[in-house]
C-alpha cells in the first residue's frame, strides 16, 4: 500500500495537560488511521475504474481520494508539529520571517488562532509558505482540504476537527487551541519553512 499511518514520535501521553493522552491516542489511532485506510482503498478503486475503461464514478472518488490524502498530510505534519515541553517562540529566519509577514509574533499568533478557531464545522488553522510570493500566509482549511491557495506548503497546522480535542475540551475549541501554543515543535516549523522556501512556481 503506499500509504501507512506513521508512529508518533512520543508517547500518547506526552503532550498532557495540554493534549490528553485518551484523545490523542483515538485522534491517531483511530481517525488518522481511517484517513491512510481511506486514501489506499480509494487508489485500488481508481485502478479498477482505470481497467474497466468506465469513469462514471470518477467525479466521487478523485474528491474522495483528496480529502484521504489531504488529512493523511495534514495529521503528518501535525504530529510532528508538537512536542513534549514545546511552546515559546521561534528563532531565526522563521522568526524574521513572522515579523516580517505578520508585524509581530503576538499578532500573528493572533491571526491563526482566530484562523482555527472560527474554522465553520471541521477543519484546520494553518501558517503555510506561498511560493509565488515568496510569504508566510495564514489559511483556513475546510474539512482537509478546501480554502488553499494552490502550491501553498502548510509548515504548521492545527486540526479544529471536534475528533481532535472533544473528549478533553467539550465544544470548547479555543481552549484547545491556546493549549497547543504550549507544545509547538518551533524546530519542526523552521525545518519544513526551510525546505518550503526552496519551491517555486
Amino acid at each position: 500500500m503506499p500509504y501507512t499511518l506513521p508512529e508518533l514520535p512520543y508517547d500518547y501521553s506526552a503532550l498532557e495537560p495540554y493534549y490528553s493522552g485518551e484523545n490523542l491516542e483515538l485522534h491517531h489511532s483511530k481517525h488518522h488511521a481511517a484517513y491512510v485506510t481511506g486514501a489506499n482503498s480509494t487508489i485500488e478503486r481508481l485502478e479498477e475504474v482505470r481497467a474497466k475503461n468506465d469513469f462514471s464514478a470518477l467525479v466521487g472518488l478523485e474528491k474522495t481520494l483528496s480529502f484521504n490524502i489531504s488529512g493523511h498530510i495534514l495529521h503528518s505534519i501535525f504530529w510532528q508539529n508538537l512536542v513534549p515541553g514545546g511552546g515559546g517562540t521561534p528563532e531565526g529566519e522563521l522568526a524574521s520571517a513572522i515579523d516580517e509577514y505578520f508585524g509581530s509574533f503576538d499578532a500573528f499568533k493572533a491571526q491563526l488562532t482566530q484562523a482555527a478557531v472560527l474554522v465553520q464545522g471541521s477543519g484546520w488553522g494553518a501558517l503555510a509558505y506561498e511560493p509565488l510570493g515568496k510569504r508566510l500566509i495564514v489559511e483556513q482549511i475546510y474539512d482537509h482540504h478546501g480554502n488553499l491557495g494552490n502550491g501553498s506548503v502548510p509548515i504548521l497546522v492545527f486540526d479544529v476537527w471536534e475528533h481532535a480535542y472533544y473528549l478533553h475540551y467539550r465544544n470548547v475549541r479555543a481552549d484547545f487551541v491556546n493549549a497547543l501554543w504550549s507544545v509547538v515543535n518551533w524546530q519542526d516549523v523552521s525545518k519544513r519553512f526551510e525546505a518550503a522556501r526552496k519551491l517555486s512556481i
